[in-house]
C-alpha cells in the first residue's frame, strides 16, 4: 500500500496510456507482417545493375 492514494485522473490517464499503448503495438505488428509478407513472396525486386532505370 502506497503512502499518497493516486487521484482518481491518474488511474484514467494510465489506462488511457495502456489502450494507447496496445493500440501502438498492434499497428507495428501489423505494418511489420505486411512487410515481412511482401518481401518474403518475391513482389520486392531489387533494381539490377545497368538496366537504365531513368
Amino acid at each position: 500500500m502506497s503512502l499518497v492514494k493516486e487521484h482518481d485522473i491518474h488511474v484514467r490517464r494510465r489506462g488511457r496510456n495502456i489502450g494507447l499503448g496496445l493500440v501502438l503495438a498492434a499497428f507495428i505488428a501489423l505494418i511489420f507482417g505486411l512487410t515481412v509478407v511482401k518481401v518474403s513472396s518475391g513482389d520486392f525486386a531489387m533494381q539490377q545493375e545497368g538496366t537504365g532505370g531513368y
